[in-house]
């Protein structure tokens, strides 16, 4: 019961910052519907512009488009990540099989405030994103002079830095 608890708990307002990716379907609109459904628990701040990407992993799909938003939310990290969840099942991501499959929506926690955190089911900062140019070029849109905890660069510096940000271009 206590962890049920722990998990739904309301918590002061804190500003996180959410990766979108979609490849499948009516790729903008998905993120655009994404974006409404976390309105709804969440209070939306910013949103970069939408980026075209080619896929990571498992290259032979379709493109990419990707975009990060500042959220401030009073949802624990487990409530946000199981809401992220429910958001990305009510429109249509089936469980895929395989790793980096194709999917009509991503939502990726990249940073809840200035938490870190590592659980079976979270880990924040997102483990992978200071090696993804497509969530890093967005993300430094939208907060370039953010400094990560325990790395003390700036996104700005980190974009500097990462492999293939030249493939991460604004979409029309």
């Amino acid at each position: 019961m206590s962890n049920i608890v722990a998990r739904d708990r309301k918590v002061s307002p804190v500003m996180a910052y959410l990766g979108l990716g979609s490849n499948l379907g009516d790729r903008a609109d998905n993120i655009a519907r994404a974006l409404d459904y976390l309105s709804e628990k969440t209070r939306i701040e910013r949103v970069s512009s939408l980026y075209d990407t080619s896929p990571v992993g498992f290259t032979e799909q379709p493109r990419f488009l990707n975009a990060v938003c500042r959220v401030s939310t009073g949802l624990s990290p487990q409530a946000l990540l199981d809401f992220s969840k429910a958001i990305e099942k009510k429109l249509g991501r089936q469980v895929s099989p395989y790793l980096n499959a194709p999917r009509i929506i991503d939502i990726d926690i990249l940073l809840y405030g200035n938490q870190t955190l590592q659980t079976p089911s979270l880990t924040i900062p997102h483990p992978r994103m200071f090696e993804r140019a497509f969530v890093l070029v967005p993300l430094a849109q939208i907060a370039g002079d953010l400094l990560i905890t325990n790395n003390s660069q700036t996104i700005s510096q980190l974009v500097e830095k990462v492999a293939g940000k030249e493939g991460v271009i604004v979409w029309k």
